[in-house]
């Protein structure tokens, strides 16, 4: 396993977020099914790579020097 990916690329890192945060719903009285948890990590994911895209596509245009070979 030499690939590597930033951590919000991660669907275990997602589950798990949602998972605690279904369990604090849950204490706090709202149902989340597991159908719904997987549909939250795949919204999530998917906010989570146009977000990093936008901080990239920032980034660039905000360095202060230009890309060498």
């Amino acid at each position: 396993m030499n690939d590597m990916k930033t951590w919000y690329r991660s669907k275990t890192i997602w589950g798990a977020l949602i998972a605690i945060l279904a369990s604090f719903a849950q204490f706090l009285g709202l149902e989340i099914g597991d159908a719904q948890q997987g549909e939250i990590v795949d919204a999530m994911m998917t906010l989570a790579g146009a977000v990093g895209g936008l901080v990239a596509l920032y980034g660039r245009l905000a360095a202060q020097t230009t890309i060498g070979k």
